[in-house]
């Protein structure tokens, strides 16, 4: 890895030498519009490609600012891109390869909007780590992700400190610049299972037992019948990721929680890449999709690995429609 960048106030000037990555505090929706709108016109007075991912009523309050000059940015709804925060880098890369070329664009990105749920906002924060290994050798860009500091938990805006090099707007008590090490700890700490959580342990041989464990489960959450469908591919896909690469024994967990049902296969192998799952894969590539399609298939991925093993846990979000709790699918699981 190459060193960290730790500048904390850059504002304009020349265009930049590599991947610029900043955090913009605002505290009003007016304070957002205008950081915004310098942000973007400073692009298209350079001629930089721009795109701005922003929930749907930042975008319109930027585009009726704009006017006519809207027409040049591209608009992405981030409350549908973001919705998996590890949907996020495919598609600015996708951005780069398709506007950038070899020279500078810049974008806007805002992954923790304010009414998120805590386990949204630390998949975002990890989102936003891993943005800085990612385009580390990229062509220069920018990209200013603002922040809510009326709106955020004070954890979030802590963690948009810990993971941008540049900061603007930033009141008294500033968190450090984390660096890479900051993410890959991130990404090497395990999370807990609830004490609720009911255990499978599976092998090569029970993997179509686990495909149709995955359909009872989601049904019994009152998952619709396509979101049953993408559930079960997922977790049989990532099931037989890890009885081909893991290490040791395999299981998978499952619970409910108030507005998802949640599946998680854990194994003894370690992930060295944190960026997994979230480069398009080759289209010649046999092996390694299995997190690439939960990515795409479920509302929320979550991957951690260390020495002490790997997990990849997947999150559907529900109705709360009541139904068969999925804790009593450990008897009868076939």
């Amino acid at each position: 890895m190459k060193s960290d960048h730790s500048s904390r106030g850059r504002r304009g000037g020349p265009t930049p030498a590599r991947f610029e990555h900043e955090a913009a505090f605002y505290a009003e929706p007016e304070d957002h519009l205008r950081m915004c709108l310098a942000f973007v016109e400073e692009g298209l007075d350079r001629g930089e490609p721009v795109l701005v991912a922003l929930v749907p009523e930042r975008s319109e309050a930027l585009r009726t600012a704009l006017g006519a000059a809207a027409v040049a940015i591209q608009f992405v709804d981030m409350t549908e891109l973001g919705r998996n925060p590890a949907r996020i880098i495919p598609q600015w890369q996708q951005f780069l390869t398709d506007r950038g070329g070899s020279g500078p664009v810049r974008g806007i990105g805002e992954p923790a909007w304010p009414g998120r749920t805590f386990v949204e906002y630390a998949e975002a924060a990890l989102h936003e780590g891993l943005l800085n290994l990612a385009f580390d050798n990229s062509q220069p860009w920018r990209l200013m992700c603002p922040y809510d500091l009326t709106g955020l938990p004070p954890e979030v805006l802590d963690e948009a400190r810990r993971t941008h090099p540049v900061v603007h707007n930033e009141p008294d008590g500033s968190e450090p610049y984390g660096g890479y090490e900051h993410t890959v700890r991130a990404f090497s700490t395990l999370l807990p299972v609830p004490a609720h959580g009911q255990r499978v342990d599976f092998d090569r041989d029970e993997l179509p037992l686990i495909r149709r464990l995955a359909v009872r489960i989601a049904q019994a959450s009152g998952l619709s019948p396509a979101a049953t469908e993408n559930l079960a591919l997922a977790v049989h896909e990532l099931a037989t990721n890890s009885v081909l690469h893991g290490s040791g024994p395999a299981a998978l967990w499952y619970w409910e929680e108030p507005d998802a049902v949640v599946v998680e296969v854990h194994d003894a192998g370690f992930i060295g890449d944190p960026l997994v799952g979230r480069r398009v894969p080759d289209p010649m590539q046999e092996d390694g999709r299995g997190v690439w399609m939960a990515n795409q298939l479920c509302d929320l991925v979550q991957i951690r690995s260390s020495e002490a093993g790997t997990q990849v846990r997947v999150r559907m979000w529900t109705n709360s429609r009541p139904g068969q709790s999925v804790a009593s699918l450990m008897t009868g699981r076939a």
